[in-house]
């Protein structure tokens, strides 16, 4: 009998097609889930049947009490190196095998500037207005060159968000509670003396940090009303990193010139959030990662996980 895998949240049906999975095609049947599954309960029923489930990033969460409820799994693959979304000492207790993948940092760089730039010249404002035949230029975009752009995370992703930024000859300041001097010299960026400071002189602002309890919150409404009147937020990295309320408010208020987000609370948005119509607000439905080259390797390599765990040497161990 064929093992059976399910591949969650095959959001475009391209699971099975930018990988080769016909290397296990006489062991294992893979079933692709094109509908996000929203509940434990929900989850329990369409997964209690499978013996391998796919997840993509942290979509998913896999609680003790959902592992707990699936006694037929022994194989879970998480698309990356890294998820906390996933209990593993629970998986661990149930006999469950947690592999990941490899992944690049390149699409979340672009789709940042893919935001920022959509902000900065009006583009879905003008390109709406031109299809509709509306007025002929409605908004006058706001300048890189010379401008400011502050980020608070000068890692992988955004260290090379900063490089891009020096390229449009911004200035580019940066800010984190353990960036040093050295990492900002060799970004070749300034280092803020502060958040505050940073938020108080930037003209965009874009998030690059991990999520945690000392960075969860980070931007709430007293951070908020720091930003200029002026000025341009976009986070691309995680939706709790920003207190939502308060976003929703500046927004609605009008005191920054508008917000490119690519995460959220609850995902997928459900269909009366109040960011769905939020004014000033460039949204995209967490696109980070999806792209080609993530995705051929995500998947491509969840076979190879599969493949290794079926002749018992797991590879790419997570947990």
């Amino acid at each position: 009998m064929r093992l059976r895998c399910a591949v969650l949240d095959d959001f475009q049906s391209v699971a099975t097609t930018l990988a080769d999975w016909s290397p296990l095609q006489e062991r294992v049947e893979v079933v692709s889930f094109t509908e996000h599954i929203a509940t434990e309960d929900e989850l329990t029923l369409a997964l209690e049947d499978f013996d391998i489930v796919v997840t993509l990033r942290e979509r998913v969460p896999f609680p003790a009490s959902l592992l707990d409820r699936l006694p037929r799994l022994k194989l879970l693959i998480a698309s990356g190196m890294r998820n906390s979304v996933i209990d593993y000492a629970a998986a661990e207790r149930n006999g469950v095998t947690v592999c990941g993948t490899e992944s690049t940092s390149t699409p979340p760089v672009e789709l940042t500037w893919a935001l920022l730039l959509g902000l900065a010249r009006g583009i879905v404002t003008e390109n709406d207005a031109l299809r509709a035949n509306g007025p002929w230029q409605s908004t006058v975009g706001a300048d890189l060159h010379g401008r400011r752009l502050g980020l608070l995370g000068l890692g992988k992703i955004g260290g090379r968000v900063a490089r891009v930024g020096l390229a449009f000859g911004m200035e580019v300041v940066a800010w984190s509670r353990n960036l040093t001097e050295e990492r900002a010299d060799e970004v070749g960026v300034q280092l803020a003396g502060s958040k505050e400071e940073l938020l108080a002189t930037s003209d965009f602002v874009s998030l690059h940090l991990v999520l945690s309890d000392r960075t969860r919150g980070l931007l709430g409404a007293p951070e908020l009303a720091l930003l200029k009147p002026t000025a341009y937020l976009v986070n691309t990295s995680r939706a709790a990193l920003v207190d939502q309320d308060a976003l929703l408010a500046v927004l609605r208020e009008g005191r920054i010139a508008g917000a490119g987000v690519d995460v959220f609370d609850v995902e997928p948005l459900p269909a009366d959030h109040p960011l769905r119509t939020a004014p000033r607000l460039l949204a995209t439905p967490h696109l980070g990662y999806v792209s080609q080259n993530n995705y051929r390797t995500y998947y491509g390599q969840a076979v190879e996980d599969i493949e290794a765990f079926l002749a018992g040497e797991p590879v790419r161990r997570l947990g």
